[in-house]
């Protein structure tokens, strides 16, 4: 847009002393007011570890709870939850090949011409920096298929690769945040194949016009495709959770989820607001 129409943002974290990420002076109003609202449980949940999650300064009240390392930790209060540890522990243990197998095949199948770092997150997942101009499409695809035979899955954002055990999703750590809210209803939004899975276990979602999933095309029935992209998207996101709260619904910005608790006395309520 022309730069007399540029909205006013609110920086919301910095890296190395440099401000990085941004929302607009009005998502953050309306950020805040979702985070409060009587009935309503905003839950962050990222693909970021727990120390990089703490880089975010979000408007309102820290939330009760957050889902960090692609559902790898549920923050309760801040703190990771033990039990979520032993369960998520106990799948990967049981349902695909370990972090150091599928490290070591990364590490030897990559191209130091386009490799820029290799990391691993939370000792559950590991991911590459990567030249993106000189990465070779064939060289992902022959990956997923590996990792496919090992209970992995491969997601290209950005100028990273991400290796992610199957059984680690955001939609599992939600819904156990969800239980112990009481909630009635999950909205959720998201941009990457990563968030494909919180979509779909969703009872709504929002699919912002940037990312991984609009570039596939890809769309299921109840998740909305809006055609804003940026920092535009996440006011949307937001506008429409807020909106659905008459519905006793709540949401979330990009990469996060909202819960909503039942208020009425009746089967399957839950928590009161």
């Amino acid at each position: 847009m022309p730069d007399a129409r540029a909205p006013r943002l609110l920086c919301v974290e910095v890296y190395e002393q440099k401000p990085l990420s941004y929302l607009t002076e009005t998502a953050a109003g309306l950020l805040a007011t979702l985070a409060a609202a009587r009935g309503a449980r905003f839950a962050p949940a990222t693909t970021r570890t727990r120390e990089q999650y703490a880089r975010i300064r979000l408007p309102g009240p820290v939330p009760e709870f957050a889902v960090c390392a692609n559902g790898g930790h549920l923050l309760v209060n801040g703190e990771s939850d033990r039990d979520w540890q032993r369960t998520v522990a106990a799948r990967l243990a049981a349902e695909c090949a370990p972090l150091d197998e599928v490290r070591a095949h990364l590490l030897r199948t990559a191209d130091p011409s386009w490799l820029l770092k290799e990391r691993t997150a939370e000792d559950l997942f590991a991911y590459l920096v990567v030249d993106r101009a000189k990465l070779p499409e064939t060289w992902v695809k022959d990956l997923a298929g590996w990792a496919e035979r090992r209970g992995w899955t491969v997601s290209l954002q950005g100028r990273k690769v991400y290796a992610v055990p199957k059984p680690l999703t955001k939609s599992a750590a939600v819904r156990e945040a969800a239980r112990r809210a009481g909630a009635g209803r999950i909205l959720a939004a998201g941009d990457s194949l990563l968030d494909a899975d919180l979509l779909l276990a969703a009872d709504r979602g929002w699919r912002p016009g940037h990312g991984e999933l609009a570039a596939a095309g890809w769309s299921a029935p109840h998740v909305t495709a809006l055609t804003e992209r940026g920092v535009a998207a996440g006011e949307e996101i937001v506008r429409a959770f807020l909106a659905g709260l008459t519905e006793d619904t709540a949401g979330l910005l990009e990469d996060t989820v909202g819960l909503t608790a039942d208020t009425a006395d009746t089967a399957g309520a839950g928590a009161q607001p």
